[in-house]
Parts: C-alpha cells; structure tokens; sequence
C-alpha cells in the first residue's frame, strides 16, 4: 500500500519521499482514510508507530485544498503534554509541509519566552501545536481565539491526563466549535479517556492498532540482577561498553536520581547528561539536540522527561530503576527500536524490586530472561527468589495448618466447658 492509494495528493506524497518515507505504517493507513473523510477518531496507537503522520497527514492535505485563510486564528489544534513532543510534532509538520511555502505553524509551550510566542500568535496561524497549560494561559490573556479551529488532535491523551491537564483539556475544547472533527491518539483507552470522548467527540470511529501489552517483538529483553546501586553501576558500566550500542536511554525513577547516576558516568568516561524535569527549558532542548546530533552516547532520564522522545539511533533502554507502574515499563522499552530496528531493553533488578518483575512478566505476557556477566555475578538469582517464595509459601501452609489445629482445640474446649454445665 502507497501513500497515494489511502488519499495522500502528490505534493505531500513528494515531501514525504525527501524525508525518506517509502510507506504507511498500520496506523497510518488504518487513520489516514478515515481522518480524510472528515470523521471523529479514537486510535489506540504505541509512540514509534507512526502516529504524528497519521494525524498530520490528513491535516495538510484539509488545509491545501482549501482557499488560503485571512483569518489570522489558527484552523488546527495540536495538544500534547510535553515541550518535548510538541517540537518534534512541529519539526515533522514542517518537513511533511515543505511544499506548503504558505504553511504557518505555531508552537505554544512552557517554558519558553512569552513575547516569541506572542510575536508567532499575533500573525496568521494556519496550524498550532501546544501544551495545555500554556495554551491555557494565553487563551486567559486573548492572545490566541480557538473559534476558528476545525481540526482538534489530542495527541498522547492518556498522559495528558496522567499529568492532571483534564480540566484544562475541557476548557479549550469549549472553546472551539461544536463542528470540528476531533482526533484522539492514546496509548490505552481506559475509563477516563472513555468519558473525555464522550462529551468532546461525535459519533468517533475507534481504530485499535497495537496494546499497550503489545510484546516489542523487535525488542531483546533482559534482566540482570544486582546485590545494589553500587553493582548495577558496574553492570551498567559493563553494557555501556558493548560494540552493539549506538546510544543508551537509562531510567531512574528520581530527578536526584538521574543526577547522580549522570555524574558518576560522567567521571567513567562516558558522554552522558541527565534529563528531568526541574532542568528548564533551554537545558531540556539542548540536551535532546546533543542526543540528535550524537555528542552525547547515554542519556539519563524520568519517565515523564523522557516522554515523546523520538530518536531513532537509540539501540539500548536501560531499567536502572524499574518503574512502580507495568505499564510505564513498555512505554520505557518502547524508546528503542524505532522506526522498525531492532533494539535492546535491559532492567537491572535488586532483591527488593523482584516482586516489580514479577508484575511486570504478568502483565506483558512473557517471561523476561536472565543473563549473568562474568565476573559480575549477583548473589542473588531469579532461582533463588523462586526458592525464597516456595519457602514462603510452605511458611504460610504450616502457620495456616497450626491455626486450624489451635481454633479445634478451642472449639472442643468450649464444646466441654457447656456439657459441664449442663
């Protein structure tokens, strides 16, 4: 299937093919079609798949074949929730856009000086990409009217509403137009994002591409255990250095954390920063711009730091700390194996998070194996933990049975002490 058979015109189709687009993913050709003809969206779809295309796409293709707009408010609302992603949503627009010379996109985030975004908004605006609050803000300020929206796309929603933007979210939405078509992009469609739609949605197709328990078939996963912190450095010092690796994304599951794992690499060597969110936001561009560009080979990140980012050249993702929520470990891994590659997913797990892959095994479905490097061998196994929990278990059996045994002894007593009085 080509871009030109689900409906992409050949202006788009020609910029695509200079950005190195060849074809649609599943999920663009499963939303392409449908966002053309105009209709309401609901699409489940992983980060990597291809998902900013298969909104963007038909965007273009609406605003191309319309007359040129002297309305200077924007036709298109993008919201995500992080800076991160929002300038690559922007960054892509621009290239799938080249031979739109007309094409005004704007950016609105936090982070970023007010008088830039104001200058971009006191223009034509044809499409605008933003994050809820900021949005927010300049909407309070009547810097930007939403009036003239016809396209709303909510791109990450479920995280959105992790981020607690839910509010926010339904103040922007009423303010747009009752007859814009709505596109909702999510990773999991739970009750919450089920009750967002409803009231912000018509009538929405639901496209199901992947689960967010998809298996990252394309994904080696591994697991290495550690006596602590200090024998996982050395672990990870160890994988590091493998020739197969290209670059390394590594969670921790504190700002602090990521500091000072980021530090310690550092004086091992390593190109390495850190990437959380109390750095602001020149720190935070400057940091992914190094890790594009390759001056830095490892980055240290949080989860929601490291949300939206899209680099293909990252071959390993490093657990340093496993994450508290299963899920949160498939949007981890899935940094890796980009756009088709083959990647590789790494947890360093202590005795005290062993009961976190067991959650985690549940539920994706699979077993992770164990590996052990020479010389760095843990003291404790997964043969061990499975040991300690069968000695539990039988622990368990015996203070059950000895209850049993003590609660008949008792009621036998009691079953005498009456007959005696009787």
């Amino acid at each position: 299937m080509s871009f030109e058979k689900i409906g992409i015109n050949s202006n788009i189709f020609s910029a695509l093919k200079t950005a190195g687009f060849i074809s649609p993913t599943p999920v663009q050709e499963a939303t392409i079609p449908q966002a053309l003809s105009g209709k309401d969206l609901i699409v489940s779809a992983q980060t990597g798949s291809g998902k900013t295309a298969a909104f963007m796409l038909p965007v273009l293709q609406m605003l191309s074949q319309k007359p040129k707009s002297n309305n200077i408010n924007p036709q298109v609302l993008v919201l995500t929730p992080t800076r991160e992603l929002a300038l690559q949503i922007t960054k892509a627009t621009a290239a799938y856009g080249i031979n739109m010379p007309w094409l005004r996109i704007a950016t609105i985030v936090g982070g970023m000086p007010y008088r830039n975004q104001i200058k971009a908004l006191s223009k034509r605006v044809d499409i605008l990409v933003a994050t809820p609050g900021r949005l927010i803000d300049q909407m309070r300020s009547n810097k930007v009217s939403l009036a003239n929206i016809q396209t709303l796309v909510l791109d990450e929603a479920d995280r959105m509403l992790d981020m607690g933007f839910i509010e926010d979210i339904e103040t922007i939405v009423k303010n747009t137009p009752k007859d814009r078509q709505t596109m909702l992009f999510s990773a999991t469609i739970d009750e919450s994002i089920a009750r967002l739609a409803k009231k912000m949605m018509n009538n929405p197709q639901h496209i199901a591409l992947t689960s967010s328990k998809q298996k990252h078939d394309n994904i080696t996963q591994k697991l290495f255990y550690a006596d602590n912190n200090e024998h996982k450095v050395k672990l990870l010092n160890h994988v590091l250095n493998e020739s197969s690796l290209d670059q390394a994304i590594i969670f921790t599951s504190t700002k602090k954390g990521a500091d000072k794992l980021a530090e310690c690499l550092s004086e091992n060597g390593f190109a390495v920063a850190a990437l959380h969110g109390d750095m602001n936001q020149r720190q935070r561009t400057r940091t992914i711009s190094q890790l594009q560009k390759k001056q830095i080979r490892v980055l240290v990140a949080t989860d929601i730091a490291a949300r939206g980012i899209d680099i293909n050249g990252i071959s390993h993702a490093v657990n340093f700390d496993l994450p508290m929520q299963a899920e949160d470990y498939v949007h981890r891994i899935g940094r890796t194996g980009r756009a088709g590659r083959n990647g590789s997913a790494l947890s360093l797990v202590t005795n005290e998070e062993k009961h976190k892959i067991r959650r985690i095994e549940k539920y994706i479905g699979q077993t992770i194996s164990t590996e052990i490097i020479e010389g760095l061998e843990p003291k404790i196994s997964r043969t061990s933990h499975d040991n300690s929990n069968k000695k539990t278990n039988t622990e368990i059996l015996l203070i059950e049975m000895k209850l049993r045994l003590e609660i008949t002894h008792l009621e036998n007593f009691l079953l005498q002490a009456k007959q005696k009085k009787k």
